[in-house]
């Protein structure tokens, strides 16, 4: 016999058979875990279907977006940059060290005044800050990161701290089924001279096969 989770009584683990102290009880808290499950389920799917919305509405004609080359700065909205996401940075990376996720020790022993974030959590934010601004060309399949020329990281992002992104196109190599674009990246703090960071950023999209 061992205890059922959800009525705190017992259940036979013979033929899979659940017999709880307060059968009533028991139902209820299987009905509404189920019900939260769908619920998470649905808001999921209702998610990556407003992504992909947001995604589609991005594309603009491969004549257009040459135009991009060498043009204008673009750039993104404001975003915070908090301390629950260094921490969960910290754990998806195991990377724990004070000056990270120690409040009160990273005030008394660094210069920071207090926790900063990873470079390689700032340097992510790319892609979400890119979200923002930077067109895709109609007929991708999907876009993939090809890597950095160059990363450089100017200045740190204390936790609480606002960041943007600013983005222009500088390289162009079109092939038949794709399409590859070099981006000089900054990450701007807000009040801070220096930006956090200094990129330059090549991206590929994976496009539907044109004729030659």
């Amino acid at each position: 016999m061992t205890p059922c989770p959800l009525c705190q009584g017992f259940s036979s683990q013979k033929k899979g058979l659940h017999r709880p102290k307060f059968p009533l009880i028991c139902a209820t808290r299987r009905a509404a875990r189920k019900r939260m499950v769908a619920a998470f389920a649905s808001g999921k799917v209702k998610a990556m279907k407003s992504e992909a919305e947001a995604i589609r509405d991005k594309l603009i004609a491969l004549e257009d977006y040459r135009k991009l080359l060498n043009g204008n700065v673009l750039t993104s909205n404001w975003l915070t940059v908090d301390q629950s996401m260094i921490d969960t940075f910290a754990d998806a990376t195991r990377d724990h060290q004070f000056i990270h996720v120690d409040p009160v020790r990273a005030k008394a022993e660094t210069p920071f005044g207090g926790t900063i974030a990873h470079g390689f959590l700032t340097l992510s934010l790319l892609s979400t800050l890119a979200f923002d601004v930077m067109p895709g060309v109609e007929g991708t399949r999907m876009g993939v990161n090809y890597g950095f020329d160059k990363v450089r990281f100017m200045s740190p992002v204390k936790s609480g701290a606002r960041v943007r992104g600013k983005f222009r196109l500088v390289g162009l190599v079109e092939r038949a089924v794709s399409v590859q674009s070099a981006w000089e990246s900054a990450i701007e703090v807000e009040g801070a001279i220096k930006p956090a960071l200094e990129a330059h950023w090549i991206t590929v999209a994976m496009v539907e096969p044109r004729g030659g």
